[in-house]
């Protein structure tokens, strides 16, 4: 009896064990099952996370790693919420929703919201290009949003593999879809030549499967792991039956699309509002066929090398050696006074007597030193004024205003980019000793406190904005106003009334 008891009591510790063990393995199957494998193509995330409530787990995407499905929802409300929020989206890349999709959504609008609020400030610089290219293409719209995806909307993003630009084209790939490249340009990093490679390159992908899908998936991979993943699937059509058999990479690839194309669209419901939003610099466009020494060309033109860096990312050098023609972008505004003034400019820039530098890949690093001595030098050698920020202010303009260039007004507030916000406090130190740098560097403190004569007569390389500088209490505005100009157009010998 004692010996029945025991074979009893040992039946039922190793059935409980097996339970366990099961029901561990289960959950263990469970929790893979909504695993999704993260890339942003090789590019590392920046910025905080936002901070979320104490009871929620975050979702962590590292570089190389997974994302795991956690008890983080992307909202609370059910699920079909989700779903009609996607078919209202949906155009000809089907926005599929599962766990994996559902886990870089949660990444999107709740860890690192930071992340979709600086690509919804950067969205206005590129999306224009991208939608227009598309359009005329053929290619769907809502494949702009794999830009993100591949460089978080940064033209000069390069990858460990050797992948750059907007697109992240690789050098071979380029060139296969026209992109120049040398050691002084490479056209993988212009927005518009590289958007139109993309367009091309992704129709010809979907032409290959018959499936945006696929397509997608082959771009960040290739052709050939695509059809090896179908190959493996038993030739299924189905898209999702052939996932498994994707690289780790490429697992987290159309994912992050869906994911970054619901979060873009739905910002507003998840409270992802920018305080402040980037937009592009208006631009006119010249051929050069010279030699051409950039740091003097911008100088001359009173354009900062970081915003020229914005207008003409594929340049790589400081100079360009005239070896074949190439489009340049210059702003709008400084437009006039360059065909005023181009023989001079030409012959100015042409000189080869400058030491060889290359372009920093990063245009945000670009010249953190001179940043630094520019401080060191205005705080010493000049007035300093508190600026307020105004609703409608515009960057470029505040630094007209004052007299000061666009990059010395950036230095002294520490900014990278052109974005302001209305409140901000902005440092501005105020004299003449700027004028050296500036397009007319001719006008002198002296000249700018001549009595203003009731007429003037425009003079070779005179512009609007150099005869407002002669004069205290002259604008643009104001003689434009007196002479009835409806643009900055002025020729030599033109009568203009001042007064």
């Amino acid at each position: 009896m004692q010996c029945l008891l025991k074979f009893l009591l040992i039946l039922f510790f190793v059935g409980s064990s097996i339970l366990q063990t099961s029901q561990n393995c289960y959950g263990q199957a469970k929790e893979e099952t909504v695993v999704a494998d993260s890339s942003l193509n090789d590019l590392v995330l920046q910025g905080d996370s936002t901070t979320v409530s104490e009871e929620q787990e975050v979702v962590v995407i590292e570089e190389d790693s997974s994302v795991v499905l956690s008890n983080v929802d992307v909202f609370k409300g059910p699920e079909r919420v989700l779903l009609e929020r996607l078919k209202k989206i949906e155009n000809k890349v089907p926005l599929s929703f599962n766990p994996r999709i559902k886990s870089f959504m949660q990444y999107f609008t709740v860890r690192n919201r930071h992340y979709s609020l600086v690509m919804e400030r950067r969205r206005r610089l590129y999306f224009h290009i991208f939608e227009e290219v598309f359009r005329e293409q053929g290619v769907p719209d809502e494949l702009k949003y794999l830009a993100i995806v591949e460089s978080g909307l940064n033209p000069r993003a390069l990858s460990r593999a050797g992948a750059a630009g907007l697109w992240q084209f690789m050098p071979a790939t380029g060139r296969s879809f026209g992109l120049y490249q040398d050691e002084y340009i490479d056209e993988r990093l212009d927005p518009y030549y590289s958007t139109v490679a993309a367009a091309k390159y992704l129709k010809q992908l979907n032409r290959t499967f018959d499936s945006w899908e696929f397509g997608i998936s082959s771009y960040n991979c290739g052709p050939g792991n695509v059809r090896r993943a179908i190959r493996k699937s038993g030739y299924s059509n189905s898209f999702w039956s052939a996932y498994n058999f994707m690289p780790a990479e490429t697992r987290g690839y159309l994912p992050q699309l869906v994911a970054l194309t619901y979060a873009m669209n739905y910002l507003n419901e998840h409270n992802i509002i920018a305080d402040s939003l980037d937009y592009p610099i208006a631009f006119d466009t010249i051929t050069i066929n010279q030699y051409l020494n950039l740091e003097v060309f911008t100088k001359e033109i009173n354009v900062s090398m970081e915003d020229f860096v914005e207008l003409n990312p594929s340049f790589l050098k400081n100079y360009f050696p005239g070896h074949r023609p190439v489009l340049i972008r210059i702003p709008s505004d400084k437009m006039v006074y360059y065909a005023q003034n181009e023989a001079h400019i030409l012959d100015l820039a042409g000189k080869r007597d400058v030491a060889v530098k290359e372009i920093p890949v990063l245009v945000k690093s670009y010249s953190q030193k001179a940043s630094a001595t520019s401080k060191t030098k205005s705080k010493s050698a000049q007035t300093k004024i508190i600026y307020t920020v105004r609703s409608g202010d515009v960057i470029g303009r505040i630094a007209d205003k004052h007299n000061v260039s666009l990059t010395q007004l950036k230095n002294w507030n520490g900014m990278k980019g052109n974005t302001i916000r209305a409140g901000q406090k902005l440092i501005i130190y105020k004299s003449g000793s700027y004028s050296s740098s500036t397009a007319n560097s001719s006008i002198s403190s002296k000249n700018s406190q001549k009595k203003m004569p009731s007429y003037y007569y425009v003079k070779p390389g005179d512009t609007l904005w150099t005869i407002s500088k002669k004069y205290n209490g002259l604008t643009v505005e104001k003689i434009k106003q007196l002479n009835n100009l409806k643009d900055g157009n002025i020729k030599t010998g033109q009568k203009l009334k001042l007064i």
